[in-house]
């Protein structure tokens, strides 16, 4: 498998990131945020992100997988946390790389409530609802895409391709 057609450049990202932050800053003007940023995928993202949130935001992680080595979503989503994720009674926004099948932001939005957050919302950069099972409610999107495997800007398959300043369809993959 190769890399495909580019769908969404380096600078498409980065001027529909800086329309997502100013979005988020501008909704939760004033009071603080927690945010729950899914690894791997969601990294380079929420890095970037970051960068237009101002300075009452605090951080966590979640590691979350639906995927393993494949091209397709399996169902059964796997979560890790590192740590007490610091989210009771506190706004927080979940921010993923991709949503496809609605499996893993799902967990992870029910684990996040279970966990007593005052409110729950989510960020996501790319949005696939032709692959949606479980429906999920996404406050924040990037980017439609059609039914392709992406790589780049975080995302990956097997562990390749999060390098990439660009969205690309991997060849052979979907």
């Amino acid at each position: 498998m190769g890399i495909g057609p580019v769908l969404f450049s380096g600078e498409q990202i980065a001027q529909r990131v800086a329309e997502l932050g100013s979005a988020v800053r501008r909704d939760y003007e004033g009071r603080p945020l927690a945010i729950v940023a899914v690894l791997h995928g969601a990294v380079t993202f929420v890095s970037d992100l970051l960068t237009h949130l101002g300075p009452d935001v605090t951080v966590e992680f979640l590691q979350a997988s639906s995927y393993g080595s494949g091209t397709a979503s399996g169902g059964q989503v796997t979560l890790q946390r590192y740590g007490r994720l610091g989210v009771a009674g506190r706004d927080v926004l979940i921010v993923d790389d991709i949503v496809d099948s609605g499996h893993t932001l799902a967990a992870v939005r029910k684990a996040v409530e279970a966990m007593g957050a005052a409110s729950v919302r989510t960020c996501v950069l790319l949005d696939k609802p032709s692959r949606r099972q479980v429906p999920v409610a996404i406050d924040f999107r990037g980017f439609e895409v059609p039914d392709l495997f992406v790589v780049g800007y975080g995302l990956d398959h097997a562990g390749r391709y999060r390098d990439l300043p660009y969205i690309a369809a991997l060849k052979g993959g979907g």
